[in-house]
């Protein structure tokens, strides 16, 4: 590695605007961000990807791997990633810098407690409960319903056990309520942290949290509590963007870190705003599916931030479009068109409503050594007859060389294709009516039934939550919310169970089926294999 004054001397980056965290990581001052205001913008490219499966799809990897391409290429590009989260490092999908030679470093590091941005978020979520429960101990001047508190507990570890738990147990110990825990990059504050335009915007936000509601039924804003100043004071840090280095040496942003199955997805907005003004071409992700991910960022991220892409990359790999097409996963190894012909069904349907938001598009063939030449050569040819640009990309084995191709096409469209960006639904519709468009033109469901709770909360906020992004919390596993149903399904009919105002990050989140803001651990998780890892 590089010492990382001199990868911040690559992006003009003198050792005054940054906070160094030894020499291989540090944090850019948001000072530093805010002298920038007057200069232009480069041009944004988004990496999404289609729906995930267990044989993987590398979205960070290509987009470690298309920055890496882009500089051996000569153009200066920066990458801005998300933070990963203890829950998958711990768990089941693992750590979240990439893989093989497409990988940013120090990846042990960014993948555990990096700069502590994440124990920063945990702590001002629970100093809120433990402020919220206080209140209440003595003497409940704000006439809080305890059974009526709307800010859950957090931590970034899964455990399931912690889902729903009873606090205030025993004499002196609080008032005896019901409570919940969520994982941190689930949490309202972290959305918050990604949303903000600066530190004034954040603060804003967080003073207009709702933490509970009275017993007469009205809502209880954090600021009522008098402690965001004290919250400003555990993220002071956490609002700097990261600054870490690719294996080639190669810049890399990596800022906040919500999941995209519950939670929206996209880096912070400070994060790509400062990289914008730091280099002629960023690329940034959004996570799992370009249903979950991708519809986020297009529908929520740009909308707030006034951000407009200028090309999006959409990640697909043989392996995951064959087990989309009804390969078991022991066989993916071997050669089948037949079923990589079914499978691309599942890529198609991501293209297409990715076309929606008028932004070029350019499929990436994400490369394993299993994958057959007659494979790779019917996708190419399938992208080109459906008049897809596609790049072949290779990273992972090959590094920035095995980007080449992809990024010499994504140059292409950046140099020929004009980027007509829009969301794809107007935020003054009703809520019923956005949630309804994103559930028929981007799952194409044929049905939807909004449960009784739901149509309670669409009652409850019409009025007041009206004219906001729509967040949606599902599986990431299938365009449906039965994570059951593979490729592109049709005649399925979307359950909508519940309905929650998040007046801090400023949108609804929408629940889905069956899905959990606290994962659980698999049966044998990540920890008990790294039993066997040399120190």
């Amino acid at each position: 590695m590089l010492d990382i004054r001199q990868i911040g001397k690559k992006l003009n980056l003198k050792e005054e605007d940054l906070i160094l965290y030894g020499n291989d990581k540090a944090k850019i001052k948001l000072d530093y961000y805010k002298k920038l205001s007057n200069k232009d913008n480069g041009k944004l490219v988004l990496v999404t990807a289609i729906t995930p499966t267990k044989a993987g799809e590398g979205k960070t990897t290509c987009t470690i791997g298309l920055v890496d391409g882009l500089n051996k290429v000569g153009v200066k590009a920066l990458g801005a990633l998300r933070e990963p989260s203890l829950g998958p490092v711990f768990g089941l999908k693992g750590g979240a810098v990439g893989g093989g030679k497409a990988t940013i470093v120090p990846a042990e590091d960014i993948n555990l407690h990096f700069t502590g941005d994440m124990h920063a978020l945990t702590s001002s979520i629970n100093l809120i409960s433990s402020i919220i429960d206080n209140h209440i101990f003595q003497g409940n001047e704000l006439n809080i319903d305890p059974n009526n508190v709307v800010w859950p507990r957090a931590l970034d570890i899964n455990d399931r056990v912690l889902r729903d738990v009873t606090v205030g147990i025993g004499e002196k110990n609080g008032v005896e309520r019901l409570d919940h825990f969520q994982i941190t990059v689930a949490s309202e504050l972290m959305a918050i942290l990604c949303l903000a335009a600066d530190e004034e915007d954040f603060k804003n936000r967080v003073n207009n949290i709702t933490v509970g509601y009275t017993y007469d039924g009205n809502p209880v804003y954090l600021k009522e509590l008098r402690i965001s100043n004290a919250i400003m004071k555990l993220m002071r840090y956490a609002l700097n963007p990261n600054l870490v280095q690719t294996l080639e040496e190669n810049p890399i942003i990596v800022h906040g870190g919500p999941f995209a199955n519950i939670a929206h997805g996209c880096n912070s907005i400070i994060a790509t705003k400062l990289a914008l003004k730091l280099a002629p071409v960023v690329v940034t992700e959004a996570g799992f599916g370009a249903d979950l991910g991708a519809e986020k960022f297009l529908d929520i991220k740009c909308r707030v931030a006034g951000l407009k892409p200028d090309a999006v990359v959409l990640v697909a790999t043989i392996r995951a479009l064959k087990l989309h097409g009804g390969v078991e996963f022991e066989n993916l190894g071997t050669e089948d068109v037949n079923a990589l012909s079914i499978g691309v069904e599942n890529l198609r349907q991501h293209a297409e409503n990715l076309k929606k938001y008028g932004v070029p598009l350019v499929i990436a063939i994400n490369h394993f050594k299993s994958d057959s030449d007659a494979e790779v050569a019917w996708l190419r040819k399938w992208c080109i007859d459906n008049h897809y640009s596609v790049g072949f990309f290779d990273s992972f084995i090959n590094g920035g060389n095995g980007a080449i191709e992809l990024a010499n096409k994504v140059i292409e469209v950046l140099e020929t294709k004009r980027s007509n960006y829009a969301p794809i639904y107007d935020t003054k519709l009703s809520i019923k009516e956005k949630v309804t468009k994103i559930c028929s033109e981007i799952y194409r469901c044929e049905d939807i039934e909004f449960l009784p709770l739901a149509e309670e909360k669409i009652q409850k906020y019409e009025g007041i939550a009206a004219n906001l992004p729509i967040c949606i919390a599902k599986t990431p596993l299938s365009f449906s919310d039965n994570p059951n149903l593979k490729n592109a399904p049709r005649g399925f009919k979307i359950t909508v169970k519940d309905i929650a105002y998040k007046s801090g990050a400023n949108f609804l989140v929408v629940y889905l089926g069956n899905i959990l803001t606290m994962p659980g651990l698999p049966k044998i998780p990540n920890a008990v294999h790294m039993e066997n890892e040399n120190d």
